[in-house]
């Protein structure tokens, strides 16, 4: 059965719970010659994992997909620049509940192995530093969640991070 259309526009239906789970992207910059990712160290003023090493990552905007998500997210906090079609998914991660997700979060991780720019930190309110990091030695202070997908990832392969479920 179509849906009622309104301006050749299909009619919005009404949310299937009442708050629906935070939609989230993360980017993995990999330097596949010199085997560095970006990342960055949130700081004092994080509103959560205050000190700890992270992707760059961020909430998605209503409306918008997650792809730009991501690259609006990725150019926000290191300046760096990513063509949305250069992007490919890395990782999953699907949390049942998070600081600012009460009815869970959903995070894709993709990975950019093109972009133009060099790292900095641009949200140092946010954020005490933002660098390159030496693929085999990533620091051991990273937020949970989105450590296992980095280490996932190097691994090799796409999987999916189950957080808050059992």
């Amino acid at each position: 059965m179509a849906q009622p259309t309104t301006d050749d526009e299909p009619k919005a239906l009404k949310p299937a719970l009442e708050s629906m789970t935070l939609l989230v992207a993360a980017v993995i910059v990999h330097d596949k010659a010199t085997n560095r990712v970006v990342l960055l160290q949130r700081g004092d003023q994080a509103k959560f994992a205050k000190g700890l090493w992270d992707l760059p990552v961020g909430k998605s905007e209503p409306g918008e997909p997650i792809t730009e998500t991501a690259v609006r997210e990725l150019h926000e906090e290191t300046g760096l620049t990513v063509k949305p079609e250069a992007l490919e998914v890395a990782h999953i991660i699907h949390g049942a509940r998070g600081v600012e997700a009460p009815n869970g979060f959903l995070t894709v991780v993709f990975v950019a192995h093109e972009w133009t720019g060099e790292p900095e930190n641009r949200e140092p309110r946010k954020h005490a530093q933002v660098r390159w990091a030496d693929a085999d030695a990533i620091p051991e202070r990273f937020v949970a969640t989105t450590s296992s997908a980095l280490r996932r990832y190097l691994l090799g392969g796409p999987e999916v991070t189950l957080d808050g479920w059992r």
